[in-house]
């Protein structure tokens, strides 16, 4: 199963990005063989649509799960649509790979 994390910069001691339409970045964790990509977002400039748009991205990278500090409401439609789970995190401190660790303790 592959799993989105939001994340402010480029490696797993980087922090999770509150935002999740207008995130720096989105690693795409692969839990069943701990396998990850580290992909920039490309609408997080984007004037309007951030979310949607990247709702699409990360769908297309064949995610079921995303993790981030918060969802909009037309994500959450969409999300909802798509069968893909959100998992808000309100510790906007948690680094990537302490979410990466918590997500193998509960798979």
């Amino acid at each position: 199963m592959k799993i989105a994390i939001t994340s402010t910069g480029t490696t797993l001691g980087s922090t999770i990005d509150p935002r999740f339409g207008r995130a720096a970045y989105f690693v795409i964790y692969d839990i069943e063989n701990k396998s990850f990509e580290i992909c920039p977002n490309p609408n997080k400039e984007a004037t309007e649509g951030a979310g949607p748009a990247s709702v699409q991205f990360v769908a297309e990278k064949g995610v079921e799960k995303i993790v981030s500090g918060e969802f909009g409401v037309k994500v959450k439609d969409l999300l909802d649509s798509l069968k893909i789970q959100m998992i808000a995190i309100k510790d906007h401190s948690k680094t990537v790979q302490e979410i990466i660790d918590m997500l193998n303790q509960n798979k």
